[in-house]
């Protein structure tokens, strides 16, 4: 059952002088004091009843020759009834279409906002807000009393059974109600009553449920809790970052933190970025393998690339196409297309790049049928050779070389140690192991932990990850010289989780928060420089930790509670 949104009588008082407050906010379904149902079927009535009467008021008037333009009162009244009618029900019904347009962002109008800082004149004093509406009982984090449940109002009661019952569609509570707190709130108490599990532990309070409509997450009913630890200082390039890492997993931070250590004391690490550019390869058929064949010359004629540029470019303002690598399967084309997108990850923005040159090719070749705007030749979230040996995203070299007495006194090992260990685990082992991309220790580790902490695509990690660690003595076996190599960093600065408050606030510790302004992707490249980084300290300080026989004894001490677990489940 549909239940338009009421507030308490002190909310309504409160929002009485400014209904432009979110408690406040009018709705479609507040035309008339009635129950939402009932103000559907009036409405509906009233569309029908106008129309049906001025239709037949301009039939007559064709059959006896009246100008339509001349009306009267009772035809004035009906139009002005149809005109009503209909902008309420377009406002009703039509909120989710509209929700998704208004919401939807593109990645462009990030690329050209700066981070707002204290003393940016586009920080201007907005003034203070109208006092909120009184809460939704579902939303206070206030534990009932033992056996009881929180008071549920009247009208959330009916919203919930609604959604129980499945009359209400739970994706759409946001749009209807107008608040996405309470919507959550709402959804979690529907989700507890249909499983019979509380969520308890899960946190609903303390989250901004409108900075992830539309671009986020759908359907939230909390959100997770992690900690985030700080490695560093990390000394790259001549400067320092302290690096965010959210992980569960003890020691991790610790053992990064020890290797950013051993770096700075031997003069820091250094980074270069060999190529930028993000990928996305459609899958398209033709009627034979020749005429495949011809649309693959087609496309990789040097004369025909300039064309395709400008058709590509024109889907964003950032898009530039670097290439297009092709490869057959029978009578069927994957077309790579490389392009750098600023300081965004930049998915979207090659996407739509590749929706126009796909248009454009239907008019040379109208047998070919776009089967996938992915054919996995991209390769997106899949560990792939392609992304291994062509690069996708950020490819990244970072090295440094750690004096001898840095080695013994903060790694606790040797440098022909650590030389051997490295050939034998890393390099040898990982090709026993027919491992694709996986030449290192733990890279995994160190990129999660920063994607996670910064609001990148954790699911991205499986490619971010590929990484060749390689170790050699320097000055006659007395220093070590150290390096990664990974060729598919996958980051952006803006889009996606980059805006959330949290996430944000990581970026802009590390200096790296939204667009730069001076070079277009500066951001995202000098974040990526950062994220090699925290690799090559947390390679180093694994392999180090291997080499020396500690991993078993350092584990034991930072990834195991101390709590009495006994006590604790009771």
């Amino acid at each position: 059952m549909d239940v338009r949104r009421r507030f308490p009588q002190s909310a309504a008082a409160a929002n009485t002088e400014d209904t432009s407050s979110v408690g406040g906010r009018i709705q479609a379904s507040d035309a008339l004091p009635l129950p939402i149902r009932h103000t559907n079927l009036l409405f509906s009535a009233l569309f029908a009843a106008s129309l049906v009467f001025l239709m037949r008021r301009w039939r007559e008037k064709i059959r006896s020759s009246m100008p339509l333009h001349v009306v009267g009162l009772t035809e004035l009244l009906a139009i002005v009834g149809l005109v009503a009618s209909l902008i309420y029900l377009i406002s009703f019904f039509g909120i989710t279409f509209v929700q998704s347009i208004v919401s939807s962002h593109d990645e462009d109008d990030f690329l050209l906002t700066p981070a707002p800082t204290a003393a940016s004149p586009a920080a201007a004093p907005t003034p203070a807000p109208a006092p909120a509406a009184a809460p939704c009982p579902l939303l206070c984090d206030g534990s009932p009393a033992p056996g009881k449940m929180p008071a549920v109002t009247e009208e959330d009661e009916e919203i919930i059974f609604s959604v129980v019952a499945g009359k209400t569609p739970s994706y759409i509570l946001e749009s209807k109600l107008g608040d996405c707190r309470r919507a959550a709130g709402i959804r979690r108490e529907a989700l507890r009553r249909m499983t019979g599990r509380s969520l308890e532990g899960l946190p609903l309070d303390g989250f901004d449920y409108g900075a992830i409509l539309g671009q986020c997450c759908e359907l939230p009913v909390g959100y997770v809790q992690l900690p985030v630890g700080i490695a560093g200082p990390l000394v790259l390039d001549g400067r320092q970052y302290y690096v965010p890492m959210a992980t569960t997993e003890g020691c991790l931070v610790a053992s990064t933190n020890r290797g950013c250590k051993a770096i700075a004391e031997s003069g820091g690490a250094a980074s270069v970025v060999l190529r930028d550019a993000m990928t996305r390869a459609p899958a398209v058929r033709l009627p034979s393998a020749r005429r495949a064949a011809e649309l693959k010359a087609f496309l990789e004629e040097p004369s025909n690339f300039e064309t395709l540029s400008l058709v590509f470019n024109r889907s964003s303002r950032f898009a530039r196409l670097q290439g297009i690598q092709c490869a057959l399967a029978g009578r069927n084309l994957y077309m790579r297309f490389s392009c750098s997108t600023g300081d965004a990850m930049g998915m979207n923005m090659v996407s739509k790049g590749v929706q126009n040159v796909l248009d454009y090719l239907q008019g040379d070749f109208p047998d070919m049928d776009v089967i996938s705007l992915s054919g996995n030749f991209c390769s997106d979230k899949k560990p792939a050779a392609v992304n291994w040996i062509g690069g996708r995203g950020k490819s990244v070299v970072c090295e440094a070389t750690i004096k001898e007495d840095v080695v013994k006194k903060v790694l606790k090992t040797t440098v022909p140690a650590l030389v051997e260990l490295n050939m034998i685990k890393n390099l040898a082992g990982s090709a026993v192991a027919g491992a694709l991309g996986g030449f290192n220790a733990h890279a995994s580790n160190i990129v999660s932990a920063i994607f996670i902490a910064t609001g990148q695509d954790p699911a991205q990690n499986v490619e971010s990850s590929h990484c060749i660690t390689m170790m050699e003595a320097l000055n006659d076996g007395k220093d070590l010289h150290i390096s990664v190599t990974m060729p598919s960093i996958e980051v952006g600065t803006v889009g996606g989780g980059t805006q959330l408050a949290s996430q944000a606030a990581c970026l802009d510790l590390l200096g790296v928060k939204g667009a730069s302004l001076e070079s277009p992707g500066a951001n995202a490249r000098l974040l990526a420089a950062i994220v090699a980084g925290a690799v090559l300290a947390g390679e180093l300080s694994l392999l180090s930790a291997l080499a020396a026989g500690q991993l078993v004894k350092s584990h034991m001490k930072y990834n195991r509670s101390s709590k009495d677990i006994s006590k604790a489940s009771q």
